[in-house]
């Protein structure tokens, strides 16, 4: 039996892993490349869309009756429709995602949740995000401002204390108001602590998870958070002190940058720094903080003490974690940590050519990582009979 399909069918179903025809049925299968560069090729001209076949597993001929198409829509970013969320949140969406969250009752896509770190916000993570649903655009990705950070920090304030669980906590909730239940959790520094406590509180709800989960740990460890002493350039804890007793509001962007030069941080942290400043009452002239900076202390106490080794020890069933290792990080991952993490099955990838910021650092290599986990089934379609071989190093 042959197969004819358009351009924008054949890209919908490579993106659910590649497909096979019985009879009347379609199956999915483990697609070898990812979309992004099998959609590639085909725009190029480089092979027709039968030879993309033979690259993906137990797949029937197709090929293009028409030729080729111009390239699949960019991503979209969706902004909040949800009434009185419990945090600042937008949705990047794939090019073949036709949903929303005030469509009730429509099945929602696979959907991979991104977690940004201390000092932070969902802007951080939108590159890396619209970079997966190119290469995946069956998938969402929902980017949040976890609490003190961002647009959240304007919100109702949140029940304390502020730490890693209570910050997970919230997250939970807001999948819970958009009828999310999520693929992939994806969390940075403090949101790797963050969606490790996700996944511990998936288990301790005692309930049987409705598809299996892939949670992605980037430069952070499940235990003590080690970074040298307080008087290290650029320490976290001795950046938020001296943030907090600067007067507001300042000028510009630079006197923030001169202060935090001039007082021994380096020029990448004063920079990225003053990205939290926002105009008071909308007068550029005077700058204050997008933050709360108090609650963001207690926070990053909080990621230096949080224990979440009993996780990786105990895994509720469902649950992969895999830990990304920047070749450059200024953690310590030096000493047994690694060999525990790899002793229980998990999966530690060293991203090389990489600081602790890997998502900006080297995006092509963190997706060339990530991008089997994604690729391996479309989750939303089949649950995978078998996860991607592990690999202990990257």
């Amino acid at each position: 039996m042959r197969l004819v399909f358009g351009y924008q069918k054949t890209l919908e179903l490579l993106s659910r892993g590649g497909f096979a025809s019985t009879s009347n049925r379609v199956q999915v299968f483990q697609q070898q490349e990812p979309l992004c560069l099998l959609s590639r090729k085909l725009q190029r001209k480089e092979c027709k869309g039968h030879q993309l076949c033979t690259q993906v597993r137990g797949v029937a001929s197709m090929e293009s009756p028409s030729g080729f198409a111009p390239a699949l829509p960019k991503p979209v970013t969706r902004p909040a429709q949800l009434p009185n969320p419990p945090l600042a949140y937008e949705l990047v969406q794939g090019a073949l995602v036709r949903w929303s969250e005030q469509q009730a009752g429509q099945r929602p896509p696979p959907t991979a949740v991104m977690v940004h770190g201390i000092l932070g916000s969902r802007k951080n993570m939108q590159a890396y995000a619209h970079r997966l649903v190119e290469g995946f655009p069956a998938w969402q990705v929902l980017l949040v401002d976890i609490r003190c950070h961002g647009e959240s920090a304007y919100l109702p304030p949140p029940p304390g204390p502020h730490g890693v669980e209570s910050s997970a906590q919230d997250i939970l909730k807001l999948l819970s108001q958009l009828k999310l239940f999520p693929e992939v959790l994806i969390g940075h520094s403090f949101g790797g602590k963050v969606v490790m406590s996700m996944g511990e509180q998936f288990g301790a709800s005692g309930k049987r998870l409705p598809r299996p989960v892939q949670v992605w740990v980037l430069d952070a460890l499940p235990g003590e958070v080690r970074t040298g002493g307080r008087e290290t350039q650029d320490h976290p804890a001795a950046l938020i002190a001296h943030l907090q007793q600067m007067p507001m509001p300042l000028p510009n962007r630079t006197a923030l940058q001169n202060d935090l030069l001039n007082a021994g941080f380096s020029l990448t942290v004063a920079r990225w720094a003053s990205t939290n400043l926002r105009p008071l009452n909308g007068d550029h002239r005077k700058l204050v903080w997008a933050l709360d900076l108090n609650g963001i202390a207690d926070m990053y106490e909080s990621y230096e003490t949080a224990n979440l080794w009993g996780f990786i020890t105990s895994t509720p069933e469902g649950l992969r974690v895999s830990f990304v290792k920047a070749e450059h990080s200024t953690f310590r991952w030096a000493g047994p940590e690694q060999a525990v993490i790899s002793s229980h099955g998990h999966a530690v990838h060293t991203l090389h050519k990489s600081g602790h910021w890997v998502h900006a650092d080297n995006p092509d290599g963190l997706f060339q990582i990530m991008a089997p986990y994604f690729g391996a089934a479309d989750l939303h379609v089949k649950k995978p009979s078998s996860w991607p071989a592990r690999s202990r190093s990257g």
